[in-house]
C-alpha cells in the first residue's frame, strides 16, 4: 500500500481513535468522572491533528500539481474527518451538561 491509499488509512486511523475518545468521555461525564473525560477529549484532540496532518500532506501535494485522483478511500477518510470533530463538538456540549447535572445533584 502507497500514496494516496496509505495517507487515506492514517487518517481514518487517526481520527476514528479520536471519535472513540470522544464518545468514552461522555460515558465517563456521565459516570461523573470529568478529570478522566477532559484527559480523553485531550487524547482525542492529539489523534485529530494527526488525522488533520495527514489530510494536510494531501492538500499541499494537490497544490503542488501532485494532487491524488479523488476515490472512494480519499471521501471516506475526509467524511471520518468532519465527523470527528463533530463529535468533538458534541462531546464538549455532553461532558458540560453532565457536569451541571451533577453539580445540581450534589
Amino acid at each position: 500500500m502507497e500514496g494516496i491509499e496509505l495517507v487515506a488509512f492514517r487518517m481514518i486511523s487517526a481520527v476514528g481513535t479520536a471519535r472513540s475518545c470522544y464518545i468514552e468521555a461522555i460515558q465517563l461525564a456521565k459516570a461523573g468522572q470529568f478529570e478522566e473525560a477532559e484527559a480523553l477529549i485531550k487524547e482525542g484532540e492529539q489523534m485529530f491533528v494527526q488525522g488533520h496532518h495527514a489530510h494536510s500532506e494531501l492538500i499541499q501535494n494537490e497544490a503542488k500539481g501532485e494532487g491524488p485522483s479523488v476515490n472512494l478511500l480519499l471521501l471516506h477518510a475526509e467524511d471520518q474527518l468532519i465527523s470527528a470533530e463533530g463529535f468533538k463538538t458534541i462531546a464538549e456540549e455532553f461532558i458540560e451538561v453532565h457536569r451541571r447535572l451533577y453539580e445540581i445533584e450534589k
